[in-house]
C-alpha cells in the first residue's frame, strides 16, 4: 500500500484528488449509499429483486438472494400496512470501496461507533403490504431498501419515510429523481452540521429545520428498552462481554430496534462482535448459528420466526419480547427465567439465561425512569437519561484501562532521532488488576459488585481485543509522529560529519519511507514538520557526490 502513496502531495493534493473523484458518476451518492433495491413478491419465485439502482451497481447473486429474504417480514409476522426495520449483511464479494475511495479518511475522523463498515452492508427497509384486487395474490407486497455501509439508522429510516410512500405511488422515475438529489449531497463529514435536500425538504442534523434529527444514528433507547428497564445492567454486561444473545421479537421492527439498541449500549466503546438486527432461516449463516456441535458465535441475532425457539435452544441468552403490555400505567417488565423453561412455541416473554451479573442494579435510575413514565416525561428525555447512565457506566469501566495503557507508552525523552523509537510495553493483565485498588471504577461509579471479575471476563472478549488493537495502533502512530518531530529538531549536518556514504544513503531511504507512511496513514504530524523532513532529505542528498545525487533523485 505504501508504494502506491506519494510522499509529495499535501492536503491541497488530496483535495484535488477528492474533487476529481467526485466528478465520477454517482460519486457523491456512493459516499452515502451503495445502492437502492426494490424487492417484490412474485407468485412463482417468491421474494424477488425487481430493481437495483444505480443500474451499474453490482451485487453478487448471494447478496441479492439474502437481501430479498431479509427485506420481507417472516410469514408469521403478517399484517397490513407499512413496516420499517433494518438488517446487516456480510459482503460475499470481498471488501469494496466507494467511488470516492474515502473510507480511510472518513473512518479516521468518525467516532468508532459511526465508522463505515468494510465487510458488511446495512439494509434499511420500508415494507408495504396492502390489499390490491389487481394483483393475482390479492395483495400489493413490496419493499424499498437503502443499502449502505454507514450505521446511520435514524437518518436512513427518516429518509425512507419521505421517499417510500412517493415511490410506491409513482415508481421508478421518482426513485431516479431522489437518487440524483442524493448525488448532490456533500459527503458525510464527522463533526459538521448536515443539510441534505430531498423531495422539497431539507433534512438537517443538529440545527432546527423542516425535518430535524437529533443525531443521524441514535435510536429512541427508552422506547426500545421499556419492558427491559429493570434488566438494563444485565444487558449492558452481556454486550460488554460479547456474549451470544438471541432477540426473539413479534416483528422485524422490534427485533432490529432492540438489537441496534443493545449494540449501541457500549458507546463510546465500539461493539466489536457481529450482530444481525433481523435474521431469517434463509440466511447463509443459518447452519453455522443453529449447529450444536460448537459453541454459538459472539453475535447478537434478531429473529421473528418461532421456529428459532426450537433451533436456538442451546444458546446461553435468549431474550423473548412480545407486544408491549402495561401493568397499570407502567410497562410490564419481563422476568429472568431458566433456559430449561424455553421449550414451546408459545414461550412467554422473558430473559432466558443462567447469567449472574457482576454488578448490582442501579435502583435509583430504574425508579427515576419509572417515575418519568408516570409523569408522562417525553420519551426523548427518558432516552437521554438512559443513554447518559450507560455512557457513564462504560466510561467508569474504560477509564482505568485507558490510564493503564497510557502508562505503557515510552517516555518522550527516550525517543532519539537516530534510533528506531522504543517499543510500547506489553499489556499485562495482572499489572492492570493491581492498579484498580487505587484507580478503579469505584472512583467514578457508585455501583457495587465484582468489578475485578467483570474485567477478567472482559479480557476474554472480542471487545477487549478490538479496543486494545485500536489503542495500540493509535499509540504506535503517535510514537512515529514524535520520532519525526525529534528528527526535525536534530542537527543533521553535525550528524553527517563522521558518517559513511552508505550510512547517509540509508538515512535518506529511511526518512523517505517515514514521510510516505506519515502521508499515507495520516499520522498526527503537523504539515510544517513533514515539509521540514522533506528539506532535510534534500540537504542530505545535496551533500553527496553527483552520481549518488542522480540515483537518489531518480530512484
Amino acid at each position: 500500500m505504501d508504494a502506491l502513496c506519494s510522499a509529495e502531495p499535501g492536503p491541497r493534493g488530496r483535495r484535488g484528488e477528492a474533487a476529481a473523484a467526485s466528478a465520477l458518476p454517482w460519486a457523491r451518492f456512493s459516499a452515502w449509499l451503495d445502492c437502492v433495491c426494490v424487492v417484490t413478491f412474485d407468485l412463482e419465485l417468491g421474494q424477488a429483486m425487481e430493481l437495483v439502482y444505480p443500474f451499474d451497481f453490482r451485487l453478487t447473486e448471494k447478496e441479492k438472494t439474502s437481501i430479498c429474504y431479509l427485506s420481507f417480514p417472516d410469514s408469521y409476522s403478517g399484517g397490513l400496512g407499512d413496516t420499517q426495520f433494518s438488517f446487516r449483511l456480510r459482503h460475499s464479494g470481498g471488501q469494496r470501496t466507494t467511488h470516492l475511495g474515502d473510507d480511510g479518511e472518513y473512518n479516521r475522523e468518525a467516532p468508532l461507533t459511526l465508522q463505515r463498515e468494510t465487510a458488511h452492508y446495512f439494509g434499511y427497509v420500508y415494507f408495504r403490504q396492502v390489499k390490491d384486487s389487481s394483483m393475482k395474490r390479492g395483495y400489493f407486497q413490496k419493499s424499498l431498501v437503502l443499502v449502505s455501509r454507514l450505521p446511520y439508522v435514524n437518518l436512513f429510516q427518516s429518509l425512507l419515510q419521505l421517499i417510500a410512500p412517493e415511490y410506491f405511488d409513482k415508481l421508478e422515475p421518482c426513485l431516479e429523481a431522489v437518487c440524483n438529489e442524493i448525488d448532490q449531497w456533500p459527503g458525510p463529514a464527522p463533526g459538521q452540521t448536515l443539510n441534505l435536500p430531498v423531495m422539497g425538504v431539507v433534512i438537517q442534523n443538529l440545527l432546527p429545520a423542516p425535518l430535524v434529527l437529533p443525531t443521524i444514528h441514535e435510536l429512541d433507547l427508552f422506547r426500545c428498552f421499556q419492558p427491559l428497564l429493570i434488566h438494563i445492567q444485565m444487558l449492558w454486561e452481556l454486550m460488554l462481554l460479547g456474549e451470544p444473545v438471541v432477540v426473539m421479537a413479534p416483528s422485524p421492527t422490534v427485533s432490529s430496534e432492540i438489537v441496534l439498541a443493545l449494540t449501541s449500549c457500549l458507546a463510546p466503546l465500539k461493539y466489536c462482535c457481529d450482530y444481525r438486527p433481523y435474521f431469517t432461516i434463509h440466511d447463509s449463516e443459518f447452519r453455522e448459528y443453529t449447529t450444536r456441535t460448537q459453541a454459538p458465535p459472539n453475535i447478537v441475532v434478531g429473529v421473528t420466526n418461532p421456529f428459532f425457539i426450537k433451533t436456538l435452544q442451546h444458546w446461553p441468552h435468549i431474550l423473548r419480547v412480545g407486544e408491549l403490555k402495561m401493568s397499570g400505567d407502567l410497562p410490564k417488565q419481563v422476568k429472568v427465567k431458566k433456559l430449561a423453561k424455553l421449550k414451546t412455541l408459545d414461550t412467554k416473554p422473558g430473559i432466558y439465561t443462567s447469567y449472574k451479573t457482576f454488578l448490582h442494579k442501579d435502583k435509583t435510575l430504574i425508579k427515576r425512569l419509572l417515575k418519568g413514565i408516570q409523569r408522562k416525561r417525553p420519551s426523548e428525555v427518558q432516552s437521554a437519561l438512559l443513554r447518559r447512565h450507560l455512557l457513564e457506566l462504560t466510561q467508569s469501566f474504560i477509564i482505568p484501562l485507558e490510564h493503564y495503557i497510557a502508562s505503557l507508552m515510552p517516555l518522550q525523552r527516550a525517543i532519539t532521532p537516530w534510533k528506531n523509537p522504543p517499543q510500547i510495553r506489553p499489556f499485562r493483565q495482572e499489572d492492570f488488576m493491581k492498579t484498580l485498588e487505587h484507580a478503579g471504577p469505584q472512583l467514578t461509579c457508585v455501583l457495587k459488585g465484582d468489578w475485578l471479575g467483570l474485567y477478567r471476563r472482559f479480557f476474554k472478549s472480542p471487545n477487549f481485543d478490538g479496543w486494545y488493537r485500536q489503542r495500540h495502533k493509535e499509540m504506535t502512530q503517535k510514537l512515529e509522529a514524535l520520532h519525526l518531530e525529534a528528527i526535525c529538531e536534530a542537527n543533521i549536518v553535525a550528524w553527517m560529519k563522521d558518517k559513511s556514504e552508505v550510512e547517509i544513503v540509508d538515512l535518506v531511504l529511511k526518512l523517505r519511507e517515514k514521510l510516505v507512511r506519515a502521508r499515507c496513514h495520516h499520522l498526527p504530524v503537523k504539515e510544517e514538520t513533514l515539509q521540514r523532513v522533506g528539506l532535510y532529505i534534500e540537504t542530505i542528498i545535496g551533500s553527496l557526490p553527483e552520481d549518488l545525487q542522480t540515483v537518489l533523485h531518480h530512484p
